[in-house]
């Protein structure tokens, strides 16, 4: 078998192959001047040892096929196997984005299908499928946003306020939108600040971007008196969509006068998500901004659907041909099995979550005890400073519970926050289990701490230095070779 990769003399130089076992190594210069080819001759392998090494690195993985993956606000539910199998039809994936509309009538259709019904679901008056995930269409929310201002000629709309308890890209997006990010605090109940609102909303406001429920797993009952204040002074509401898994079949945000939403489907409508996609994160807007979404749309004229590129005041293309087309399928998919049933989703979310909260009363401090939460909750590990154990070492030791850890440390006005979203998919002996983990981590913490500071045991990689990891990552091509 022969292992064949080139790289330029530049990156060869000063380095060495790794020891492996091979019969000889072969090393020519037969690209010209500017490269070396090395040609390893290793000796063959049996399939079925291919297999199994392969097969027993998978098991050493975490994944949701496998593990309980109680990430908040990240929705890692499981998806059903059907809407892959659905999304790998040939006559789907074949279909070449250049091709005349009149040969992927089918496509369009699927594509505008799916587009109603998410503008029924969120209550918009229009929907864009473009946006790759979730912060490209809180990047494109923003351009619409700060295209509305400019075409009213409102040049003094630079401010956007975002509750304290938000995601990071919130404020990222804002800032990568040319607008001034201002922080409205969170209350008591872990709801927006209104005396702070009031105080922190003027006529140079452009816009407030509000999660909910919000990343505390906790309902903004003051959503639409802030529409409506934001309304007046001719400012705008963006809802981040990430969790509207709580929401789904029951609630629409566009009735509440959110006037941009982006949804994301690779959470809420069944796409495996993480490592770095598949993502997609269409966006539902009012009537204001409907005119300047991006082209092109999916239309229907009453006989066949087309790509409408007349918008003369549209923010223009946010990615190349018409969005993530592989997770449409999976998303309409999903939608069409449930039906009206949909609103189970959020039901058992909620369900799920209220249930697991309750059974950790009294294992962690709760932040926010007169707040019931929706699909998610928030609990503190501050509980356990006096044993010198912190959040980040209850996370490491569920590993050796065989569960996935929770977010820890977000969001950042919680002290040692452990986020905690079960979702609708987990079953009740799930739940039941993950409790009794964590109850039994909060004992070792009290009798035994050393076993908690110094997890996971059992992993095939022990706790490595986080920080050090991000700040110096090394997977480049040269990370193969040894320096000599």
């Amino acid at each position: 078998m022969r292992l064949i990769f080139e790289l330029s003399k530049e990156d060869f130089k000063g380095y060495k192959l790794p020891d492996l076992d091979v019969e000889r190594v072969d090393i020519e210069n037969i690209v010209g001047k500017d490269y070396v080819r090395k040609e390893l001759n290793i000796n063959a392998v049996p399939e079925n040892e291919v297999v199994r090494h392969y097969t027993n690195l998978s098991h050493k993985n975490y994944s949701v096929d496998t593990n309980f993956f109680p990430l908040g606000s990240c929705t890692m539910k499981y998806n059903p196997r059907i809407n892959e199998e659905v999304a790998s039809i040939k006559s789907l994936t074949d279909v070449h984005p250049m091709a005349p509309e009149e040969f992927i009538q089918g496509s369009l259709k699927l594509m505008f299908m799916l587009k109603e019904l998410l503008k029924e679901l969120g209550g918009f008056h229009d929907v864009c499928l473009h946006p790759a995930a979730g912060a490209h269409g809180e990047l494109t929310g923003i351009l619409l946003i700060y295209a509305y201002h400019k075409d009213r000629g409102n040049v003094n709309k630079k401010k956007v306020l975002i509750p304290d308890s938000a995601h990071g890209t919130n404020p990222a997006t804002a800032s990568m939108g040319g607008f001034k990010v201002v922080p409205v605090k969170s209350n008591k109940k872990g709801q927006i600040d209104m005396d702070d609102f009031y105080k922190k909303l003027d006529d140079d406001t452009a816009c407030l971007m509000i999660t909910n429920p919000n990343t505390l797993g906790i309902f903004e009952e003051n959503i639409v008196d802030i529409a409506e204040e934001l309304h007046k002074r001719d400012a705008l509401l963006y809802m981040d969509g990430a969790n509207f898994n709580a929401l789904i079949g029951l609630f629409q945000p566009g009735k509440w006068g959110v006037d941009v939403m982006h949804f994301n489907l690779h959470k809420t409508f069944s796409t495996p998500h993480g490592g770095g996609g598949p993502g997609s994160g269409p966006i539902g807007v009012s009537e204001r901004l409907s005119p300047y979404l991006p082209v092109p749309s999916v239309e229907f004229d009453g006989e066949k659907y087309y790509l409408d590129w007349d918008r003369p005041k549209s923010v223009g293309k946010v990615i190349s041909f018409y969005g993530h087309y592989g997770v449409f399928i999976k998303a309409l998919a999903y939608i069409l099995y449930y039906g009206r049933d949909l609103e189970k989703v959020a039901k058992y979310s909620v369900l799920n979550a209220r249930l697991l909260k309750h059974m950790l009363k009294g294992v962690f401090k709760d932040p926010y005890p007169d707040s019931p939460c929706l699909h998610e909750f928030v609990l503190s590990a501050v509980n356990l400073l006096k044993y010198d154990i912190r959040a980040i070492d209850v996370a490491k030791r569920l590993l050796d519970y065989g569960f996935y850890a929770p977010t820890v440390y977000f969001p950042l006005i919680v002290r040692e926050a452990l986020m905690i979203e079960p979702t609708e998919t987990e079953t009740l002996q799930t739940i039941k289990s993950f409790a009794k983990a964590l109850k039994n981590i909060v004992k070792e913490a009290r009798e035994n701490p050393e076993i908690v500071k110094n997890a996971p045991h059992k992993t095939p990689v022990r706790r490595i230095k986080e920080a050090e990891a991000n700040r110096n990552l090394r997977v480049t091509f040269k990370d193969l070779f040894n320096k000599e």
